[in-house]
């Protein structure tokens, strides 16, 4: 049976008597299929004797929109029978006001993988997300954490934060998710309209269509930026419209002047309020 708590103090008195290693699978909540594969991922790293612990908490401060923040799905009674069917040991479910003070003043700030795609875009929600996620490693101690691979920026960021501060938790990024039709299963996915879910697809396949000139060699960037943009806006509905686009180098993240080393293709696309990402790598 699940064990939930809301409560930081309480959450690390039922820690100690949980047995490791434990495995830590942080989400907002609004679980889909794919937050459901990184709970399996988290159990097949533990073992059955180890410890699954899931965290769902809206991170108000990662929130560059307070419309967003305000939309985001949060049904939690619903997600925590998913945890008790997935077999998860514990769920810390804080408050804002059990995290944060009202006068916190602290962030944790990263300034080189940052710098494009969503950390371009969305001013402050990186700083959001490394500071929650060095809260939720501090609180619960796990010896694992598993990420999803679609938000690759994210992934690379946590896993620069670990490194430069010497924290004590494997970073385990887990394969993408997606629908039988391409989509990246994205708990923002269940706010679109119907007809922009069935659109929806055109991303990934904007995605493959650019990835698939590679195969002839080319190195000029703007061939696959050019590429993607065309195939993300053809016959696109009304509500629809390009975040960003952009070709960066799958280490660094920075824009590469040459497809010479694997790279990120990666997007943000926008069906009327509803953000969404994917990407995809192109390599020799």
């Amino acid at each position: 049976m699940i064990t939930r708590s809301a409560n930081v103090n309480s959450v690390r008195e039922l820690l100690q008597k949980m047995p490791k290693p434990l495995a830590l699978v942080p989400t907002m909540g609004a679980l889909h299929e794919g937050h459901l594969q990184l709970l399996r991922a988290a159990r097949q790293k533990v073992g059955p004797k180890g410890t699954v612990a899931i965290s769902i908490f809206v991170n108000p401060i990662q929130f560059d929109k307070a419309a967003d923040l305000e939309n985001y799905p949060q049904p939690l009674e619903k997600d925590l029978a998913l945890c008790e069917e997935e077999g998860v040991d514990l769920a810390f479910t804080p408050t804002k006001e059990s995290l944060y003070h009202n006068d916190h003043s602290v962030l944790i700030h990263e300034n080189l993988l940052t710098k494009h795609l969503c950390g371009a875009t969305r001013p402050g929600h990186f700083d959001g997300v490394l500071t929650i996620v060095l809260k939720l490693f501090n609180i619960l101690q796990p010896d694992f954490a598993i990420f999803g691979k679609k938000d690759f920026q994210q992934l690379a960021i946590i896993d620069r934060m670990v490194r430069d501060l010497n924290l004590p938790v494997t970073i385990i990024g887990h394969s993408t998710v997606r629908d039988s039709d391409g989509l990246a299963l994205s708990s923002r996915n269940s706010r679109l309209k119907a007809h922009e879910r069935t659109d929806a697809p055109r991303i990934r396949r904007a995605l493959i269509a650019a990835r698939d000139i590679r195969k002839t060699g080319e190195q000029n960037p703007q061939v696959y930026l050019d590429a993607a943009r065309t195939h993300l806006l053809a016959d696109a509905p009304d509500s629809f419209s390009i975040d960003y686009l952009e070709l960066v180098d799958a280490k660094t993240l920075q824009p590469v002047s040459k497809v010479t080393k694997p790279t990120f293709l990666a997007t943000a696309c926008f069906y009327g309020d509803v953000r969404l990402i994917d990407h995809i790598g192109l390599s020799d």
